[in-house]
């Protein structure tokens, strides 16, 4: 187990994810997504808020929407539609439809890029195919607004991410333990020279959580401001900091089996956060992992990115 990490919040989710500090409200915000929920973590008073989704909020961030005169508005990916809030709580405006059939398919993990795009990328059931794609939105253009598609060929969308001048981007398809990456323009939202950039051994055949041989699928990722690469490795129970060359730097223990995401928070953006899962995990392993499901944190050396704002 590892000793560095602080349970953040008690009350554990299904599927934690999508976690984002608000720089302005010094706030942390994260998903259920199997729980239809949307939190916050105020750490100075340890309590937590919650909001209930009409389906699964795959990802969220904060935004400037027109009419806002504050910062307290988010974009919201749920399984038909990307929506605007105002406000904490408020109505859903649905900004663009999804481009999928929401029966099969919905958007899963996503970020706002430095430019003030929204990017989201989709999930189907049964995971059986290379059928997931990576949509961009940008509000900054007249509307009516349409979900622009950006990549593709992967099953399972996750780990996005830019480098600190943004002149890199990262994808992965976690069901294939592929992180991929691209050169990036942030003023043309132009993808090229995509190629792999880290990528592992599948699970072994047979293999059954607590076994040696397998460390785990690349799920969410954050990005700190030396530009090293921190990936949540889903059944590895771990974390990994990887450079920008793609050499692993630190490989942290997590007291969860399941960690799902990382972000950076904190006044000096020094704290890591950390979603974990237990939605279908066995007994067995909740009996070694009991906190499956809650939000993490650590301290760490290096501190991370800030957060980018989808501008409408």
């Amino acid at each position: 187990m590892a000793h560095d990490w602080q349970t953040a919040v008690t009350q554990p989710d299904e599927l934690g994810e999508s976690p984002f500090w608000h720089p302005d409200e010094q706030m942390l915000y994260w998903v259920d997504i199997t729980g239809q929920q949307i939190h916050r973590l105020n750490t100075f008073m340890g309590s937590v808020e919650s909001w209930a989704m009409p389906s699964e909020p795959g990802c969220i961030a904060p935004a400037r929407l027109a009419g806002c005169k504050d910062s307290g508005a988010f974009v919201i990916a749920l399984r038909d539609a990307i929506y605007g809030a105002s406000q904490w709580g408020g109505a859903l405006r649905r900004l663009a439809p999804a481009l999928h059939k929401p029966d099969v398919t919905r958007f899963n993990d996503g970020k706002a890029d430095p430019a003030g795009r929204f990017w989201v990328g989709t999930i189907s059931s049964p995971r059986d195919a290379a059928e997931a794609q990576l949509f961009s939105l940008d509000a900054r253009l007249p509307g009516p607004w349409a979900l622009q598609r950006q990549a593709g060929n992967a099953t399972v969308a996750n780990g996005l991410a830019w480098s600190p001048d943004a002149s890199t981007m990262y994808w992965t398809d976690t069901t294939t333990h592929t992180i991929r990456a691209w050169d990036f323009n942030p003023d043309t939202a132009n993808l090229t020279h995509e190629r792999v950039f880290k990528r592992w051994s599948g699970k072994p055949a047979g293999w059954l959580p607590g076994d040696a041989g397998y460390g785990g699928r690349p799920d969410g990722a954050a990005v700190d401001v030396q530009g090293n690469y921190w990936v949540a490795m889903f059944e590895g129970a771990r974390v990994l900091q990887i450079s920008p060359a793609g050499d692993v730097l630190a490989d942290i223990a997590v007291p969860a089996r399941c960690p799902t995401m990382p972000c950076f928070g904190g006044a000096d953006f020094k704290t890591l956060f950390l979603t974990t899962a237990r939605h279908g995990r066995s007994a067995a392993e909740l009996a070694v992992y009991p906190d499956s499901g809650c939000v993490f944190s650590m301290r760490v050396d290096v501190p991370g990115l800030a957060v980018n704002f989808f501008v409408e």
